[in-house]
């Protein structure tokens, strides 16, 4: 896992569009169909793509800088692929208290990215979360989906290898 990546990984422009219809498909009859669509492509494909922003503006009628302002509001959001492991390192108070800056750091140097990127391998993306609920056991991480608490720098090194190990 080494430096950031500027661009995304190529993924296919037909099964990105198949992606984003049938997202829209799904949620089009729900009141605030925005929110549920943009949920909706982002588990499909892990990412909200450029395209879905003009397919949702003219399924609900909105503009498109309307949905592009819902996109961008939430942080939950991606707007490219994020990489094969996802870790969000939390950064609410507790968290600060004990040491999420020394993890953060820990990252750079290590991965050699910050937050909200992606190592040049696609191996690693690294997003803030502004709290895990996890506050007795801080600093949190969360790593594809679980939850870990009192991360050191060593213990991240070895969540992110036993990772690397499943992938």
């Amino acid at each position: 896992m080494h430096e950031s990546r500027s661009q995304a990984v190529p993924v296919d422009p037909a099964a990105e569009r198949a992606a984003i219809e049938a997202a829209i498909e799904q949620c089009r009859d729900l009141r605030g169909a925005t929110l549920p669509m943009l949920h909706a492509i982002q588990d499909r494909l892990g990412y909200v793509p450029a395209a879905a922003v003009d397919a949702i503006a003219a399924a609900c009628n909105l503009s498109r800088a309307d949905v592009h302002g819902v996109l961008t509001f939430y942080h939950d959001f991606r707007t490219a692929p994020p990489g094969r492991h996802v870790l969000k390192v939390c950064r609410a108070e507790a968290c600060q208290a004990m040491g999420c800056e020394r993890l953060e750091r820990h990252l750079a140097d290590r991965c050699g990215i910050a937050m909200r990127g992606t190592t040049a391998d696609g191996a690693l993306t690294v997003e803030p979360v502004y709290c895990l609920g996890n506050c007795a056991l801080s600093p949190s991480v969360l790593l594809d989906g679980r939850l870990h608490g009192r991360v050191t720098p060593e213990r991240l090194d070895a969540l992110l290898a036993a990772a690397e190990a499943r992938a």
